[in-house]
């Protein structure tokens, strides 16, 4: 099977340059921060690396991500130091959750000292964080292990099939489904877990496997979601014409798998979570449940709580934003931590971001090709 794409919108511009400038405003540090529209400060997602070893198409397309194209040079990419000292100013202001990204995160070089050094951080009342990390799992056989121990709590797989050809087809790169599949079962015999799935859904290319997902997770302690395609970067060539909405997928798995709605676990989910029903029509808990993240057709901007960390120090508020505030050049000044501490806060404290809730009327108003960030760069 091959995916059939779009044309391929190119950025004229390097979007990982030009920084916003750091609002000079003080903000109250160590605290908890809230943004403009009343939304706390809790997950903070941090992009090691901006190479991958997939071309998935709507993350990292070959035609664009060729032999040609200039990755960010290696002294452009926060150390493990820095990635650390960052990192700490945000646990300070209340965050609870990091989860590494890429790019490809295992790519990163001695990624386990990074895990172990951001394990050792504290929250607010003292607890460890909910350290978790992103990965297409292609390395995690060979690293799940090392991982673990480090420090690292649990992973999240992005796996868009099961299907042999429309899995590699997908990924661009001839990779097996099976070694993904023994890269999940070494995970969770780790004790990485719990493991969620992601699989982002694409109508023509992947709907086909939106059931054999569902049955064959089902039941295995780990938690399926389905991920709208979204329209994160340029090079993708998205329309909305590809996106299959989450209440279809919902749909779809009811005429087999009957489903009940479930509660949110925590504030800020982006995922709407859903239960195998049983003969009686209660949760079977033992079934478990999948989850719908739904960012194009139900948005759950209101209480967003994530900031991006980019591999080269940029802060983005958004995932759909087009630029960051560059924190790595404070890093490497002869600012304080104080310093730091207060210019995330001011950032944070001056954030009005929800594109997801404004999609229509900005893409009407300047049209689907707008320019943002990409996703290989910022990490999902």
């Amino acid at each position: 099977m091959s995916e059939r794409f779009s044309p391929k919108v190119v950025p004229l511009v390097d979007l990982r340059a030009g920084p916003l400038p750091i609002p000079v405003a003080a903000a109250p540090t160590p605290g908890l921060l809230r943004d403009t529209l009343g939304r706390n400060l809790r997950d903070l997602r941090i992009s090691v690396t901006d190479r991958c070893n997939f071309r998935c198409g709507y993350c990292m397309p070959k035609e664009i991500f060729d032999k040609d194209y200039h990755y960010l040079p290696h002294a452009s990419l926060l150390s493990f130091e820095e990635i650390v000292r960052i990192a700490r100013q945000f646990v300070n202001h209340g965050v609870q959750k990091i989860r590494l990204t890429g790019g490809e995160p295992l790519l990163r070089k001695n990624i386990e000292i990074l895990i172990e050094k951001l394990a050792a951080l504290r929250t607010l009342d003292g607890t460890p964080l909910d350290l978790t990390l992103t990965t297409n799992g292609a390395l995690l056989a060979r690293k799940a292990q090392a991982l673990k121990d480090a420090g690292l709590r649990r992973v999240t797989v992005s796996l868009d099939g099961l299907n042999d050809a429309v899995f590699r087809s997908m990924n661009d790169v001839d990779f097996p489904v099976a070694d993904v599949l023994n890269g999940i079962h070494k995970a969770r015999e780790v004790g990485l877990g719990p493991i969620k799935i992601n699989m982002v859904v694409k109508r023509g290319v992947n709907d086909q496997e939106i059931v054999p997902m569902a049955r064959h997770f089902k039941g295995s302690d780990m938690v399926l979601r389905f991920i709208e395609y979204m329209d994160v970067g340029a090079t993708n060539g998205w329309r909305m014409d590809d996106v299959i909405p989450s209440a279809a997928v919902i749909q779809r798995l009811q005429t087999e798998l009957p489903l009940l709605s479930l509660e949110p676990s925590q504030p800020g989910e982006t995922a709407q979570r859903w239960g195998y029903a049983n003969a009686a029509g209660t949760h079977d808990t033992a079934a478990g449940e999948i989850g719908v993240i739904s960012s194009v057709t139900q948005a759950f901007c209101s209480d967003c709580n994530r900031a991006r960390l980019s591999t080269e120090g940029q802060l983005y508020l958004c995932l759909f934003a087009s630029h960051g505030y560059d924190l790595r050049s404070i890093v490497r000044s002869d600012a304080s931590d104080q310093d730091l501490a207060t210019a995330i806060g001011s950032i944070w404290s001056g954030r009005s971001d929800r594109y997801s809730e404004l999609r229509s009327a900005l893409i009407a108003e300047t049209g689907a090709a707008v320019r943002r960030v990409e996703m290989s760069y910022i990490g999902g």
